[in-house]
């Protein structure tokens, strides 16, 4: 029998759908792979965690589990701000990466080039952006962010740009006590940074930012601090319990260190950021810089650039750089890990860090094996 014009047709539109299927179900699959190996992380830790795989064009998978408090029924959502610690610095990378594409800054910049009416000591006048950014600068966190200079940071009540204008003062005009060139992670080093894009923008670090990075990626969520409001808050350990932190009472670190890691966002908004270093640059900076952003400087390990730990010769990197970073204001924490080449992304995100950190590394590992296997 010869089949009518409309059977073909009919047969043909069919066979997508057909073939189809099993992709569909291979998709289902994976996704509820990974709501299995979210449940698992979850079973014995922290009150709430939420995690993502995202690729070029954004989130491929969340998940969330758990409640904004300890002992309390609201439950936690992926539509709610989660606080990402250090995690930020990278953004903090991007924003000065972007403004070498406009022309206003340059790579290699020096301290003494980058302020030039501040009283520097001698031996920080050379040290340059690429050192700050990279962390070998030489300054070190335990002999500048001492608790007179927290405390001190909790009380003021000015804008955080004056507060980091006096920081960069402060830190500029005493010699380092480390080593130009050695590896010492820091927040010295990016609050500094965003003392930096201040006086090159005139503007607040805040709203460079805001400006620069968010808004060109749609990231409609972002705040600075501790998230209040109906979103999940962090926690700490007293003694033997588990104790909820009031957002609103010295829940983060101090304003002036926003550059370093104070940003909390939603899920999708950060896998939005993520995304520019799987896609290119995702419009913001040039493929080229991205390359830049990537590139370690030369100097005993580890191998740290811009805002992350890099490591080469994983298998799930795909023959690029695997890339890695954790924040945590030692009541959250947050991990995310980036291959590029593959154009793969893994983040999860809790809000208590004891047992957060060890949920948040097993969860981002079940992710990596499921959706990148080896």
């Amino acid at each position: 029998m010869i089949a009518s014009r409309r059977t073909l047709l009919t047969g043909l539109a069919a066979l997508p759908a057909v073939i189809a299927l099993p992709r569909l179900a291979h998709a289902q699959d994976v996704e509820g792979r990974a709501d299995a190996a979210l449940d698992a992380a979850f079973a014995d830790g922290p009150p709430a965690m939420a995690a993502a795989v995202v690729g070029p064009n954004g989130l491929i998978w969340s998940g969330v589990r758990g409640v904004r408090r300890a002992g309390g029924g609201e439950p936690a959502t992926l539509d709610q701000r989660w606080h990402l610690g250090s995690n930020g610095k990278s953004m903090t990378a991007v924003l000065y990466a972007r403004l070498v594409d406009q022309g206003r800054a340059q790579w290699g910049a020096t301290l003494e080039a980058l302020f030039p009416d501040a009283a520097i000591d001698p031996a920080l006048a050379p040290v340059t952006i690429d050192d700050i950014l990279c962390h070998r600068s030489g300054l070190l966190d335990r002999d500048i962010l001492n608790r007179e200079v927290m405390m001190a940071g909790h009380q003021d009540q000015r804008p955080a740009r004056d507060q980091r204008s006096d920081f960069a003062a402060m830190v500029l005009g005493k010699a380092p006590t480390g080593s130009r060139g050695t590896f010492a992670y820091g927040n010295v080093n990016y609050t500094l940074a965003g003392a930096a894009i201040e006086r090159l923008t005139g503007q607040p670090w805040e709203d460079v930012i805001a400006a620069e990075l968010f808004t060109p990626l749609g990231m409609t969520s972002v705040g600075h601090g501790a998230p209040q409001g109906d979103n999940p808050w962090g926690h700490r350990m007293m003694g033997d319990q588990l104790a909820a932190v009031d957002p609103a009472r010295g829940a983060d670190n101090p304003a002036f260190m926003g550059p370093a890691g104070r940003m909390h966002m939603t899920v999708a908004d950060y896998g939005r950021f993520l995304a520019l270093y799987l896609n290119g640059g995702g419009g913001v900076i040039r493929q080229e810089t991205l390359a830049h952003l990537l590139t370690p400087p030369q100097g005993p390990p580890p191998a740290y650039a811009y805002g992350w730990g890099l490591q080469a010769g994983q298998a799930w990197a795909a023959g690029g750089p695997a890339l890695a970073h954790e924040g945590s204001n030692t009541m959250w924490h947050a991990i995310a890990r980036v291959a590029p080449q593959r154009g793969l992304a893994v983040l999860s995100l809790a809000n208590e860090r004891t047992k957060g950190d060890p949920a948040n590394q097993a969860l981002a590992q079940a992710l990596i094996d499921l959706h990148a296997p080896a």
